[in-house]
């Protein structure tokens, strides 16, 4: 068998040399790196796995989310956070990374009469929020009188509308 590998790579040319040498050091990283992913409930701590909302996901939708992420590499989840880094030590916080630590659950009422959305449905609060529906989903209820509405922060950066006692839900955007 020496003699068979032996003879074979003396006929390959240099440049497939290369290629397959790389290809023979690449390989086995490439799969050390995705045995040593960690999913997402071993990287966030219970409070960020319920900030983002994760706890909502069935197990099978939790996998796939982390499959996802392993099959893209996203070296992202090992990072510092807010700006710190290893060599530099941590930065001042910008606006944006305050403004995103302040995206918490938002509980309050829909001012008036409630029976469901359509693709471009405003929500008024007694809050004084504004919000827009940011889908095109459309769901319709009998007539309710000022519900119970929570609004809460995505993994991505929006926001998701529930009506308490539904178990529908629509992406919306605020705009007062």
């Amino acid at each position: 068998m020496k003699f068979e590998f032996e003879s074979l790579w003396r006929r390959v040319t240099g440049r497939t040399r290369v290629i397959m040498t790389i290809l023979a050091v690449c390989i086995p990283m490439a799969l050390s790196a995705q045995e040593s992913f960690a999913s997402l409930e071993e990287q966030m701590t219970g409070e960020e796995f319920r900030a983002a909302g994760l706890e909502k996901l069935t197990p099978g939708e939790l996998e796939s989310l982390n499959a996802w992420i392993r099959s893209r590499s996203l070296a992202t989840l090992d990072a510092p956070r807010y700006g710190a880094t290893a060599s530099t030590g941590p930065t001042p916080l910008s606006d944006a990374d305050i403004e995103e630590m302040k995206r918490e659950k938002i509980v309050s009422r829909i001012n008036g009469k409630f029976s469901g959305w359509d693709g471009q449905t405003i929500f008024r609060l007694e809050n004084g929020m504004i919000w827009a529906q940011d889908d095109k989903d459309k769901f319709y209820t009998q007539e309710i009188q000022n519900p119970t509405v929570t609004i809460e922060p995505t993994l991505f950066g929006g926001w998701k509308l529930s009506i308490e006692g539904f178990d529908e839900a629509c992406d919306v955007e605020r705009i007062q």
